[in-house]
């Protein structure tokens, strides 16, 4: 089974009216103010599925800063699980400086959301105020045995549209803030999994956390997958694309163009995924 871990797709209102959020929405107008910006919703992500060979997706929407507009848009999430609940499973998102955040997860829980995510803070990074507004929401998440996807990228390297200002000093203390719940840093964690290779500390510290491979074609060389798998070893590694902003062919080139056994394929993309969903 091939799972996707990192997909976001829209309900039609958000998508035909973007310019509508822009003012109130700082964060989704640095992201998708430019019409290249894509945006999908349901039924085209099942049909790119059945196109690439995908069983299974992860879908989840963005962190509003808006209550209506964060409830709306997981509502959406819920429905297109239950449109196609043998093809996907949701996370639901929403700013994590909102009030009324924890409610929301409670509220997505009781409607069969598989997880939390994927939470970002696009204007600075995971400062301490960021963790303290976390604590409720992590709370849930380990009482429910459920996963949060956190937004993370390497500090440096080239700038782009959605690249936050977050230190591995920042996203470490994170790691070590709530270390008994299942944390997926998307987009290879920043690059903090190469210090699994430190003797002390590191490797426990990190023992629940997973990382995606979302945006890698834009960010890594194709070796960054055997790297990964050295370093954390392939239980560790969750493949995701983040559709519609790269197809899931693209990563079937690169695992391919480096020669990555059928036997790792099979845990990157899907047997990870599938424990943490407990498909």
């Amino acid at each position: 089974m091939v799972i996707d871990f990192h997909t976001h797709i829209f309900p039609d209102e958000i998508r035909n009216n973007r310019e509508k959020y822009f003012f109130s929405e700082q964060s989704f107008e640095l992201l998708y103010r430019s019409s290249n910006s894509k945006m999908t919703g349901v039924d085209e992500i099942i049909e790119s599925m059945d196109k690439t060979g995908v069983d299974m997706s992860v879908v989840f929407g963005f962190p509003w800063n808006s209550t209506e507009t964060y409830e709306k848009h997981n509502d959406y999430i819920i429905d297109s699980v239950s449109k196609y609940p043998d093809r996907l499973r949701g996370f639901c998102c929403f700013d994590m400086f909102n009030e009324n955040a924890s409610n929301e997860v409670e509220r997505c829980i009781e409607k069969g959301i598989s997880g939390v995510g994927e939470l970002a803070v696009y204007r600075s990074g995971i400062d301490d105020e960021a963790l303290k507004k976390l604590e409720p929401v992590m709370g849930i998440c380990f009482k429910n045995d459920l996963p949060i996807m956190i937004h993370t990228n390497e500090s440096l390297g080239h700038n782009y549209a959605g690249k936050t200002p977050v230190t591995l000093d920042q996203i470490y203390k994170l790691i070590k803030s709530f270390p008994e719940n299942k944390i997926v840093l998307a987009h290879w964690g920043g690059g903090i999994f190469f210090y699994n290779l430190l003797k002390r500390e590191m490797k426990n510290t990190l023992k629940n956390t997973y990382f995606d491979t979302a945006a890698s074609p834009f960010l890594y060389d194709s070796n960054v997958y055997r790297f990964a798998m050295d370093i954390v070893g392939r239980g560790k590694i969750l493949f995701g694309t983040d559709y519609p902003l790269l197809n899931p062919d693209r990563y079937f080139k690169e695992f391919e163009s480096i020669g990555l056994e059928e036997n790792d394929l099979e845990y990157i993309c899907g047997k990870n995924a599938a424990a943490l969903l407990k498909i």
